[in-house]
């Protein structure tokens, strides 16, 4: 990687970023693949780095949360013998919390589903943010338990519970979603705002990470095969996400409108994080 030079490497930096696979970068690029994996797990690391010491002390009004799933090796079903239980084989899941005005993804966690990396998220979270704030989730019972712990009582918290469908069986509707019938809410800390009791950003922002990450694509073999790369992946999409794209509905990146930088980042200011 040291002897790439940086227009060979802003090329894989922005395949990548795009939502190709590091096969199909490696021949668009026609750099080899242990060189895109080098870098990649570079910058993701620097990247991390960089969230983590940047992304502090903000000032939010609403902020949603979700978890999106994904495998790293195999799906659960195919997981050997023995490996499985570890970290890394079968079901991986990514938490992340968006500002719902700014767009910026505050805080992400890459572990499993269960309430110990809920908590792990909502304390992450919290670390994060320097005023009450109105937060939503969707139903899933380890975010309430997470938020109290976290955040006791000095919170606006709602649940957004969407109740679905029977899905079909044909083959037409095998891989579509279930039909949402309804939506109800709960609260469950203080006085969130009804009008603004809302997942819309953060399910948004799963479309986001599914297009812009080959490994979150389903039905295809472009899955992680280690965790490691896997996380790296998800430190360099969220980096470019906050301050190189700009959103097309604020004309600016999310960084930007959050005041955490006064421009649009190019790819070899991204690089430049590897200095």
């Amino acid at each position: 990687m040291n002897r790439l030079k940086t227009d060979k490497r802003t090329q894989v930096i922005a395949a990548l970023v795009e939502g190709n696979s590091i096969n199909a970068t490696c021949r668009m690029t026609g750099v080899a693949k242990h060189t895109v994996l080098k870098l990649l797990k570079d910058l993701g690391c620097a990247c991390a780095e960089y969230h983590n010491k940047t992304i502090r002390n903000l000032k939010v009004g609403r902020v949603q949360c979700d978890e999106i799933w994904a495998f790293c090796y195999s799906k659960d079903k195919n997981v050997p013998a023995d490996k499985r239980g570890t970290f890394g084989f079968g079901d991986v899941w990514t938490w992340t919390g968006i500002d719902a005005d700014t767009k910026l993804i505050i805080s992400y966690l890459i572990g499993t589903r269960k309430a110990s990396a809920a908590y792990e998220f909502m304390q992450d979270l919290a670390s994060r943010i320097a005023n009450k704030f109105q937060l939503t989730t969707d139903g899933y019972r380890m975010y309430a338990d997470a938020v109290e712990k976290c955040f006791g009582g000095d919170i606006d918290y709602a649940m957004l519970i969407k109740i679905f469908g029977t899905s079909g069986d044909s083959p037409e509707s095998r891989y579509s979603p279930a039909t949402c019938i309804g939506c109800r809410t709960g609260v469950l800390s203080g006085e969130p705002d009804p009008n603004h009791i809302s997942t819309s950003f953060v399910e948004r922002q799963n479309l986001t990470m599914r297009m812009g990450m080959r490994r979150f694509t389903r039905l295809t073999n472009g899955f992680s095969k280690k965790i490691e790369n896997h996380g790296h992946a998800v430190a360099l999409h969220f980096m470019h996400y906050n301050f190189c794209r700009i959103h097309k509905t604020l004309r600016v990146t999310p960084a930007m409108e959050a005041g955490l930088t006064d421009h649009v980042w190019s790819i070899e200011e991204l690089l430049g994080l590897l200095i």
